[in-house]
């Protein structure tokens, strides 16, 4: 049974926010603004403070409905949903996106690891249901509203960290048809890296436990230089992995779209997989870091702008946290 990619589509929330929003911030330390992992993207997103993750994917999901219907989206037997930042700590975004949306899936898992790859992830989990059980439908979800949250907070506000992200939903319409097949998906959990991407408490308490604290990324200079040589590694090879299975060579990758961490790993991807940028679209610069949700955007904004063509070999890829998870999936688009 042939899955496709059936359609894409994505959610801005809000205004564009500047690069001096944080930049100029009061007390905005400089500490690690020179590394490539924090070089300042000029926009991105926030979420508006009572935006939760169910409200963004709702929006994401609009242009699917009016592209195939009401009735259509409504028969999705499979919903996969990953949020950045649950809205409640025990319970995922999936039950209650199923109500909104007025969905019956027989199938719906909230997806809490693969992080920035998690699109690609939940589109081998799709496949994977779609070709051997009855469900013919599935929702893969992503969304991210970590910096109109967590990152605005006062003192993690004046971090290098803190201006990187922005705020966005990414969603896929997957289908047992051959509109736009998924060729092959390549993935792999890398134990050695797990839980090398912490969060930290100046006051050394966890998270859930009262006190006054702000919750950031525990970044430290050690940790950033692993994971930019993680990352300027993992990308290429799950590519070139992907790429060997189809019998084709990474060169001939018409478009490739990635997760969008900084400028250096998105020009060190295409030129390490012998690809000119003009085939590796981004959104770093209008949309930040969005995290899981940069692949679906990135894609409906490529295809919306004309950038994917009818015939093309199109390869979506990432890495995760620290590089414990990396995956790559080829479609075969048609207009």
């Amino acid at each position: 049974m042939t899955v496709s990619l059936a359609d894409v589509a994505g959610y801005l929330p809000g205004a564009p926010v500047p690069a001096e929003f944080y930049t100029e911030h009061p007390d905005a330390e400089d500490k690690l603004r020179d590394s490539a992992m924090f070089r300042v993207p000029r926009w991105r997103h926030h979420a508006g403070a009572d935006e939760s993750n169910v409200d963004m994917i709702e929006r994401a999901v609009q242009p699917l409905i009016e592209r195939h219907g009401a009735p259509e989206i409504r028969a999705v037997d499979v919903l996969l949903v990953h949020s950045q930042l649950p809205d409640v700590p025990f319970v995922g975004a999936g039950t209650e996106v199923a109500h909104r949306l007025g969905l019956r899936p027989e199938w719906l898992i909230d997806v809490a690891n693969a992080g920035c790859a998690s699109f690609v992830y939940m589109l081998k989990l799709a496949r994977q249901i779609l070709t051997t059980t009855t469900a013919r439908r599935a929702l893969i979800c992503n969304a991210q509203n970590l910096a109109g949250q967590w990152f605005t907070q006062p003192g993690v506000r004046r971090l290098a960290q803190a201006a990187i992200p922005g705020d966005g939903c990414g969603v896929g319409y997957v289908t047992t048809s051959a509109a736009r097949p998924v060729l092959d998906v390549t993935t792999k959990h890398i134990g050695e890296y797990a839980g090398q991407m912490r969060h930290h408490l100046d006051d050394g308490r966890k998270y859930w436990q009262p006190g006054a604290a702000e919750i950031r990324v525990g970044f430290t200079a050690d940790g950033v230089t692993r994971v930019l040589e993680r990352g300027n590694r993992l990308v290429p090879d799950v590519v070139r992995e992907l790429c060997a299975g189809l019998g084709t060579a990474p060169a001939d990758v018409d478009v490739l779209v990635t997760n969008q961490p900084n400028r250096m790993f998105l020009r060190n991807w295409h030129e390490a997989l012998g690809l000119p940028e003009q085939r590796h679209p981004d959104t770093f610069d209008e949309c930040g870091n969005l995290f899981g949700a940069a692949v679906p955007v990135t894609l409906d904004r490529a295809v919306r702008q004309g950038r994917v063509r009818d015939g093309d070999l199109v390869v979506l890829g990432g890495f995760a946290h620290a590089g414990d998870f990396a995956g790559a999936a080829a479609v075969r688009w048609t207009a």
